[in-house]
């Protein structure tokens, strides 16, 4: 059984502005490392449906989606917070960007697919229940989560969130929801301001300074994470594949490497595997400088799919 890829061309043609760190080529750049490497050969790949008003609303209010899809321009860009703007094809490419998560939810469950890994934008950890900001709209894993929980009723979720920035988005959609645990690392004091007090029993926020390094993740990892999640013995388990944490990416200052991303992947491959019959979905989040974006999301996906080829 192989694991998913999963995209759409309409997750390109969103942008917003030339000079924009969240671009188009991230899509592309990640695409053609995998295919470099063989990855993309040991995966079925799948194209990203869009998600239904009904899927968008387990994880968002109704009035806030009627909100993006009225605010999408037919041309020039409209901006939605000082660093989030949309284009004519920001919308469609958001759906599809969440729809990707549902079909990875199904896939996985159904037992079609091992893991799944979407390789789309906009990202979604910063999409809060009725509001967008830092880059997104909607909340893609969010949207899978719910999925997953309502339609399928598994009763216990974990997220696991490792990018860069803290996922205030998801913290807040699932804040009073005692069925997902979330195990995140973020850098302490940039974008955006929060997750050092969860607002949630079931969240293990652990902020790291800058310049922490490898060994300071990878404790978190082991001390927090960990025995948490060995506790709550998730029965799915979805990732917000952020990349921003790499040394070589300006966005912020952890000093991770791939090899980095590749340890903690295989941390979260052993828990699934001991207590969630192995199923993963993962969701690109953060990653801007397109050569360490490329390369960490490789490692990522190699240990992911659990192949070496």
């Amino acid at each position: 059984m192989l694991s998913a890829y999963i995209s759409h061309p309409d997750c390109v043609k969103h942008e917003m502005g030339h000079m924009h760190p969240e671009s188009p080529e991230r899509i592309g750049a990640i695409h053609d490392m995998l295919l470099i490497k063989g990855l993309i050969d040991c995966m079925q790949t799948c194209e990203a449906p869009l998600a239904t008003e009904q899927q968008l609303a387990q994880a968002h209010s109704i009035p806030y989606i009627h909100s993006i899809a009225s605010m999408a321009p037919t041309e020039g860009y409209v901006r939605v917070d000082p660093d989030t703007m949309m284009n004519p094809y920001t919308y469609q490419a958001a759906l599809h960007a969440a729809g990707a998560a549902v079909l990875a939810t199904d896939l996985v469950i159904a037992g079609k697919a091992s893991t799944a890994f979407c390789n789309v934008r906009p990202p979604g950890h910063h999409a809060e229940y009725d509001a967008a900001g830092g880059f997104c709209f909607f909340n893609n894993v969010a949207v899978g989560i719910r999925h997953a929980l309502n339609v399928y009723g598994l009763a216990r979720i974990a997220l696991i969130d490792f990018d860069v920035h803290h996922g205030n988005g998801s913290e807040d959609i699932f804040h009073a929801d005692e069925r997902v645990l979330i195990c995140s690392t973020f850098e302490d004091k940039i974008y955006p301001f929060s997750g050092n007090q969860p607002r949630g029993k079931n969240m293990v926020n652990v902020a790291l300074p800058s310049r922490s390094g490898s060994e300071a993740f990878r404790a978190a990892v082991t001390e927090k994470w960990l025995p948490a999640l060995e506790t709550f013995k998730p029965e799915m388990i979805f990732i917000s594949a952020g990349f921003d944490g790499h040394r070589e990416d300006d966005m912020g200052n952890l000093g991770l490497v791939e090899n980095d991303y590749a340890w903690v992947t295989q941390r979260i491959v052993e828990v699934a595997r001991h207590h969630a019959n192995g199923r993963i979905v993962s969701c690109l989040e953060g990653g801007y400088e397109l050569s360490p974006l490329a390369r960490a999301a490789a490692a990522h996906v190699k240990v992911l799919i659990g192949v070496d080829c």
